[in-house]
């Protein structure tokens, strides 16, 4: 069991010297405190399985703070044999790193957006169409269902392990040129979009010059005018700051963000069944606390921003779904790289069992009233 806890050192190690010649010293510096806690768990006989997740986002966004609580209550279930440390503000790479990270062992848990996983599996695909969804609860619905769990688990055969959905809420374009009404504002503007194909193509319909990037490098792009704008959602916008380089935020809501929790299957695989009985339920657990701090943060966030000077608009949604109705023709079909017509299906019938209330389909609410005007 001590080779289990030292060959996740020595992977926390390997990984550190490869972002650090590449010129990653955060990254580095967050591997070796990362292979030091290890150790001290090693030293202390107490871990036999001594985790580490990774995120791209902040300390304080629900990403982050879902899988603490999933370490702490795996770290109850176990009586401590099993920990998890999480690093977040893409200290141990991006979320293609990440993801990469937990087949070639280097991490064991992460929690990412659905779009980088285009490179891995076509099951996601489906949430990359705008307007997919209108409110909160028809995306919880979709993910808590057979379909979801199908979609969940498509990377099963790629090395990783589905364990849960956490989620990140719907996106939304914040800019420092004017407010977004409707989708000829978006002419011409620079807009920083996640590096997904379907993503691109539904800006690039709308009029605008979408730029992929990592999200390590959108504060400091914004900040030098390298991009006009970006979409996020608003726990996102707050907790990275962007109200300091940023002056208006739109409520397109134009697609929602729901976020895996994925664990690395050799490392799952090595445990024992009650040990992955506990993180399973330790994730499980960990998702409507997840979701209830994304809830909070909509509301909070969005008044946080307001009280950094950003300017707050909710425009219709019709001109902006009428300009992208062309995703559904050209990705919508059978085919590599496209959604697949049997779950898009499955999804539709499920959004339909779900009707918005004319207090929710405006701005892509959940059902909690807190946050109706965040998403």
């Amino acid at each position: 069991m001590k080779k289990k806890v030292l060959g996740v050192i020595i992977a926390s190690a390997l990984l550190a010297a490869s972002l650090a010649g590449c010129g990653s010293s955060s990254a580095a510096s967050s591997n070796a405190a990362a292979a030091k806690s290890g150790a001290s768990s090693q030293a202390s006989g107490k871990a036999e399985f001594a985790m580490i997740a990774g995120t791209t986002l902040p300390d304080a966004h629900p990403y982050n703070l879902g899988l603490k609580k999933m370490g702490e209550l795996v770290d109850q279930k176990t009586n401590g044999a099993v920990t998890l440390d999480v690093f977040g503000n893409s200290q141990l790479g991006s979320e293609r790193d990440l993801i990469e990270g937990l087949q070639l062992g280097s991490v064991q848990v992460t929690c990412v957006s659905t779009a980088p996983l285009a490179g891995f599996t076509d099951s996601f695909l489906v949430f990359d169409l705008p307007f997919i969804f209108e409110t909160t609860e028809q995306a919880r619905a979709v993910m808590d269902s057979d379909v979801g769990n199908e979609i969940l688990h498509s990377v099963d055969d790629q090395g990783i392990v589905g364990l849960a959905w956490f989620e990140n809420g719907f996106r939304n374009v914040t800019n420092n040129k004017k407010p977004i009404n409707t989708p000829d504002d978006l002419k011409g503007m620079k807009i920083r979009t996640m590096e997904n194909q379907m993503h691109m193509a539904a800006f690039q319909a709308m009029g605008a010059d979408p730029t992929p990037m990592a999200m390590g490098d959108v504060f400091t792009a914004l900040q030098q005018g390298t991009i006009d704008g970006e979409e996020n959602p608003v726990p996102i916008v707050d907790t990275n700051k962007f109200s300091e380089v940023q002056k208006y935020i739109s409520l397109t809501g134009h697609l929602f963000s729901p976020a895996p929790v994925f664990m690395a299957k050799d490392y799952y695989d090595s445990m024992s069944e009650d040990y992955q009985k506990a993180v399973q339920e330790a994730a499980t657990e960990a998702a409507p606390y997840e979701r209830d701090q994304i809830d909070k943060q909509n509301a909070t966030g969005l008044d946080d921003l307001k009280a950094a000077g950003m300017q707050v608009n909710e425009p219709e949604k019709a001109p902006f779904k009428k300009a992208t109705a062309s995703i559904y023709d050209e990705y919508v079909k059978d085919g590599s790289g496209m959604v697949s017509p049997d779950i898009y299906n499955k999804v539709e019938e499920i959004v339909k069992a779900h009707p918005a209330t004319d207090s929710s389909s405006s701005t892509g609410s959940s059902s909690s009233a807190s946050s109706s005007t965040a998403e």
